[in-house]
């Protein structure tokens, strides 16, 4: 299922409206005179990061910037190490239409998914757990194997990451400051990442697999350092569901 691969990638990952600008992620890459180590947008922001809760718009798009799935969600991390990604299924825009090349698809309407449709994806600190709804199928997986070099590890503070990232800054483009970041693992989902900031804040992540297929992502309602309980990072899986994996206690 598309989804449940887009999913892995932006957090096995941490997914808008449209396809990702061409433009932005072909010129994103920095000169080579850039210091890779140099402060960006994304080392203020998570400096002091400590809760973040906000919801998501998403899209999957193949090389050629068509669209493939289309989905919506609730992010939520508390640092370090522990994060919920829910994603729920929509309508590809427009009824199944993609937007012309460089154009915005207009945003749909569609009906909200049924509990039983989506993915949820939750790392308690201990585990990771990947929930199929549509399958009833629970992965686990113990977090120090599964989290390496993943979008998710920049948000959630699971580990160093500059360990395991190329970290540069990459420009203002579409109002906004982008960071890129590109794993050293040559295994890792994910080909590289673009985060873009405006007023400090994260608004957008456009992240390219293994298999030239492009995932964008536009946050709204972002609400930072605020209370998050417990049960919003941790699982527990459901009555009936096949779990995969042995959870570390």
């Amino acid at each position: 299922m598309r989804a449940a691969a887009t999913i892995r990638v932006l957090t096995s990952v941490v997914l808008l409206a449209a396809a990702a600008p061409d433009a932005v992620v072909a010129a994103a890459t920095p000169a080579p005179a850039a210091a890779a180590t140099g402060t960006t947008p994304l080392d203020a922001y998570l400096d002091g990061l400590k809760t973040l809760r906000a919801t998501f718009l998403q899209t999957l798009a193949d090389a050629h910037g068509h669209e493939l799935d289309r989905a919506s969600g609730t992010l939520i991390v508390v640092r370090p190490g522990k994060f919920s990604w829910d994603v729920r299924p929509l309508a590809p825009a427009g009824a199944g239409g993609t937007a012309p090349p460089g154009k915005t698809a207009p945003a749909a309407a569609p009906a909200a998914a049924a509990d039983s449709q989506g993915q949820l994806m939750v790392c308690d600190g201990v585990n990771l757990w990947f929930y199929d709804r549509d399958l009833q199928q629970v992965t686990v997986k113990p977090v120090d194997s599964a989290l390496s070099a993943t979008p998710a590890m920049l948000l959630s503070g699971a580990a160093d990451v500059r360990a395991h990232f190329n970290i540069s800054a990459a420009g203002h483009r579409m109002n906004l400051d982008w960071v890129l970041v590109e794993p050293n693992d040559a295994a890792a989902d994910f080909s590289r990442a673009l985060l873009g900031f405006a007023g400090g804040e994260l608004e957008r992540m456009i992240l390219e697999d293994r298999l030239d297929q492009t995932a964008t992502v536009i946050f709204s309602k972002i609400e930072r350092n605020l209370a998050v309980a417990p049960s919003d990072v941790s699982f527990t899986p459901p009555a009936g569901a096949d779990v995969i994996g042995t959870p570390r206690k």
